[in-house]
């Protein structure tokens, strides 16, 4: 149910904005929105996984606060994150 090594490396180098940055909320955001978007296919066959769902809300809510902390910082990178990754608002 999580991302291997090699995908959150991938997210990484994609979303950094300079080298070794691994906390912008842009490369948290693409992490957290890589493990939601794994959890909701594993829901598709596991329909009674509460115990998952629940990560699965606390995961949504942390994007959402960070989002909310994007949005606030800069509102253009705010924008072309949410198009890159395809988060609809």
């Amino acid at each position: 149910m999580s991302i291997t090594q090699e995908r959150k490396a991938e997210l990484i180098k994609e979303y950094a904005i300079k080298d070794g940055d691994t906390g912008s909320p842009e490369v948290q955001i693409a992490i957290l929105t890589e493990r939601i978007k794994t959890l909701t296919d594993h829901f598709k066959d596991h329909k009674k996984d509460n115990h998952s769902r629940r990560g699965l809300l606390k995961m949504v809510a942390t994007r959402r606060s960070l989002l909310d902390y994007a949005r606030g910082k800069n509102e253009e990178r705010y924008q072309t994150l949410i198009k890159r990754l395809g988060i609809r608002r």
